[in-house]
């Protein structure tokens, strides 16, 4: 039996779980995009983070990047007007499992130290 985009995979601990934190707020964030030559393009855009932990944070993107693609993304700080750019990489994403059309992606992100 095929699997459905509503059968995503279930871990049996949530051990690594534990110390996130629920953030509902808009992201930037870069993605260097390689292309065929010499340069590089860049596109910026912005996500809804839905939680963050030491190790990552959960966006909603309305394009699924690449995985291992690496990101630059603004990690709110507590202080209002600062945001700090973190580098990310891509470890999963998959398409919100209902609606119609143009449906958003979760996409996992790992803070890279």
């Amino acid at each position: 039996m095929a699997q459905t985009e509503w059968e995503w995979r279930m871990t049996d601990s949530q051990k690594s779980h534990t110390e996130r934190v629920a953030l509902l707020r808009p992201i930037p964030y870069e993605m260097t995009t390689p292309i065929e030559g010499p340069g590089a393009s860049t596109q910026n855009g912005k996500a809804l983070s839905l939680n963050i932990s030491s190790g990552g944070m959960l966006v909603l993107m309305d394009q699924a990047p690449d995985i291992d693609q690496v990101m630059k993304v603004y990690v709110p700080t507590p202080v209002t007007f600062a945001e700090t750019p973190t580098l990310a990489e891509v470890r999963w994403a998959r398409r919100v499992p209902f609606g119609n059309g143009n449906r958003p992606y979760l996409v996992g992100l790992k803070f890279m130290f």
